[in-house]
């Protein structure tokens, strides 16, 4: 898709765009928020035992875990 310079185009330009846009978005299904933020909460909690920001990252498995302490003598 090419750039499109803004600032070139003239009013009537920038209102078909704006129009085209306005078209393409009133084709789009709405959803209500409550309804979204309730499948976003089951997806979430359907997947919580192999989420390792809820659970963690075992020891072992870490790669970030520390090799050894720091000694200051």
């Amino acid at each position: 898709m090419p750039v499109i310079n803004v600032e070139e185009l003239t009013d009537k330009d920038k209102a078909v765009m704006e129009v085209d846009q306005l078209k393409i978005e009133v084709k789009l299904e709405r959803w209500l928020t409550s309804k979204c933020c309730e499948e976003i909460k089951d997806y979430i909690q359907e997947g919580v035992e192999e989420d390792i920001l809820v659970k963690g990252i075992s020891e072992e498995k870490n790669p970030f875990k520390e090799k050894g302490g720091c000694v200051i003598c």
